[in-house]
């Protein structure tokens, strides 16, 4: 499976925090360290995850866009 250069709301959490340890460090900063232990890591996209910590998906997609750009140069 090639690596994700780009998310967005319907990308799921997991394949987000596989990329790469900035992208996991922005999960952590957004939804908290419990969604590494969280069941639902594998079937939730980060809009549901932002729906469930009331928060703006689109922020979230865009720093970790943001990170993927600057690790691609």
């Amino acid at each position: 499976m090639p690596a994700l250069t780009k998310v967005d709301k319907n990308t799921i959490i997991g394949e987000a925090i596989r990329i790469s340890p900035e992208v996991s460090q922005v999960i952590e900063k957004h939804f908290g360290n419990g969604c590494f232990t969280c069941p639902g890591i594998n079937m939730e996209s980060i809009g549901f995850g932002s729906l469930m910590h009331n928060l703006e998906p689109q922020v979230i997609v865009d720093e970790i866009n943001q990170v993927l750009e600057k690790q691609q140069g």
